[in-house]
């Protein structure tokens, strides 16, 4: 790691001057060095045919400014990952191995990459889709019975009370849907009736005439 600047503000100003002169000397030798290693390392990486992606321990922001320099003169990619600065690291991969989004979101989440899960998990992606898309052209599905109520039940009633309770409900415009038999008896007791109140005037009407000498 670069060290900060330290504090000058016990020294008088020419001394401060050239302490401050001599730090920002061994910051910029700091980060010369710094920048050999990392163009070390990171030709390491390009020989090694191994190797497609490689992940630095966590630097400050100076450093990982440095890297991801050397990192573009020598034709790769690098991305920075974790949430505290202190934490934060560089990954780089070889551009022929560049990371896929779904990987850098894996890091960017904190989990190691694995790519047969990957792999799995776009595949049944990938089966929910089509079913998906399959269910939608088939449309809803119709639910039709197996068999018909009289038949199902015909163990109870018979199948021959099952046709004479259907033949008995027959339309009419005038009664509807009235069982023959009902209309039948309806007539007779109008019928009755009638003659009832026939009688009855004849009686009244008998009651009334003067009777014979």
């Amino acid at each position: 790691m670069l060290p900060p600047l330290a504090s000058c503000c016990h020294f008088s100003p020419s001394e401060q001057a050239a302490r401050l002169k001599k730090l920002q000397e061994q910051e910029k030798q700091q980060k010369v060095e710094f920048r050999k290693r990392m163009e070390k390392e990171v030709s390491d990486f390009i020989q090694d045919s191994g190797q497609i992606k490689k992940k630095f321990q966590p630097m400050n922001k100076i450093e990982r400014s440095i890297l991801h320099d050397v990192v573009e003169v020598a034709g790769l990619t690098s991305f920075s990952f974790g949430e505290d600065d202190e934490c934060r690291y560089v990954m780089i991969f070889k551009k022929e191995f560049a990371p896929s989004d779904e990987e850098l979101d894996s890091y960017r989440r904190g989990e190691e990459w694995d790519p047969q899960k990957a792999e799995e998990k776009r595949k049944l992606k990938e089966l929910a889709q089509r079913q998906e898309e399959e269910a939608a052209h088939q449309g809803p599905v119709v639910v039709s019975p197996t068999s018909d109520y009289k038949d199902k039940y015909s163990h109870l009633i018979g199948k021959g009370a099952a046709k004479d309770a259907a033949h008995m409900l027959q339309a009419n415009k005038t009664y509807g849907c009235v069982p023959v038999a009902n209309k039948r008896d309806t007539r007779s007791i109008e019928e009755a009736m009638n003659e009832i109140r026939a009688k009855k005037r004849l009686r009244q009407s008998g009651e009334e005439l003067p009777p014979t000498s």
